[in-house]
């Protein structure tokens, strides 16, 4: 008898790390995998299906339902509306459920009620199995009751770099960098949303003045989010507009990270960053704030540089280090790919995904 599909859910806008995660283990995990999205746009849809990943665009709790019924599998919701959703379909039509947890952002009030629910339906006995993308995103769980036995840290992975998926037509065209980083002046880069969970005001804190200091640094916030006029204005207040620059969401990282100096993440919370494995990947190096999954992932001074939750000053010391070093830059960078590759590659990661779809299948039937 055929294994049921694997129907992954996700309330999208747009393709970010979660996304990009969803498309790589559709594309890299064994399975017969469908997604369906809760209110995704016309690009996103269409980012998937040209990489021959089935998709479906729902827009309520009823058109969910009904498509479940017509087309049933093993659920696996990815964020906080699609697990909600698909704990009432999982109910109702019963199906097995599997929760991929992220990281969690609860920095207002709507956020926390967020993540509590989120942590309640886990600890349902609805849900099959949690697959967490970080330690401390189960000690989250087992804080909160959710049984040990459910849990199963499964960190994000990266395919092969053969394996480039084809370009987004959504968002502007990209700005290519025509040169590599030992071309040029040094260029430091934050990408993400431009958002409060990841940071990118933190990020000028620490820039702004290194860029006082350095009169040839340049850097870069690629992305878009709300917070994008508020951080132009700050550029422009420090009269830096022509050395801290704005591009936009770019569709294609990689000839970024081949230009920049220092990659930073400045995120208040993360789970395992996808652009913090790419960069990995591609030896670019890093430096980032020790929150969520990151230093599951970094050691310091082995293969990036970490500085403590929240402290811009450290940070720039940190990217200040790696300008000044770039011989310890590149023994990072180097060791930097050796972790990617043993530790998060996809290949390798499908195999302990394959177990949970199989588990959580076969308690399903109890």
């Amino acid at each position: 008898m055929a294994a049921q599909p694997i129907v992954h859910l996700i309330h999208s806008g747009g393709f970010y790390g979660a996304e990009r995660m969803l498309l790589d283990h559709c594309l890299g995990t064994p399975g017969q995998h469908r997604v369906v999205f809760i209110n995704a746009p016309d690009a996103l849809l269409q980012r998937f299906a040209e990489a021959g990943v089935a998709s479906h665009n729902c827009h309520c709790l009823q058109e969910l339902l009904a498509h479940l019924r017509q087309q049933p599998g093993l659920l696996n919701a990815h964020n906080f509306k699609a697990q909600v959703f698909a704990w009432v379909c999982a109910r109702r039509l019963r199906l097995p459920l599997v929760m991929t947890q992220h990281g969690f952002t609860p920095r207002s009030l709507k956020q926390k009620f967020y993540t509590w629910l989120s942590l309640r339906l886990c600890r349902s006995r609805r849900v099959r199995r949690v697959a967490c993308v970080a330690q401390s995103i189960a000690l989250l769980h087992l804080e909160a009751g959710v049984a040990e036995g459910k849990l199963r840290v499964i960190p994000n992975g990266l395919p092969e770099p053969a394996l480039e998926l084809p370009a987004s037509l959504d968002g502007p065209p990209l700005r290519e960098p025509e040169v590599r980083r030992d071309e040029m002046e040094p260029l430091v880069g934050f990408v993400g949303r431009l958002s409060a969970e990841k940071g990118p005001d933190l990020f000028l804190d620490a820039l702004i003045g290194l860029c006082q200091q350095r009169p040839a640094l340049k850097a870069v916030l690629l992305g878009d989010g709300e917070q994008n006029q508020a951080l132009r204005e700050r550029i422009n207040e420090a009269g830096l507009a022509t050395r801290i620059l704005l591009p936009g969401y770019q569709n294609d990282m990689q000839p970024w990270l081949k230009r920049l100096n220092v990659l930073v993440l400045s995120s208040r919370t993360e789970g395992t960053p996808m652009i913090l494995l790419e960069a990995m990947q591609a030896g670019t190096p890093v430096v980032a704030f020790a929150v969520g999954g990151i230093p599951d992932v970094l050691q310091h001074r082995h293969n990036g540089l970490l500085a403590k939750p929240l402290d811009s000053a450290g940070l720039g010391r940190c990217i200040g280090q790696l300008l000044d070093d770039p011989v310890l830059a590149g023994e990072l960078a180097k060791a930097a790919q050796v972790t990617q590759r043993k530790h998060y590659h996809l290949p390798t990661l499908a195999r302990r995904w394959d177990e949970l779809y199989r588990v959580a299948r076969e308690s399903s039937r109890v």
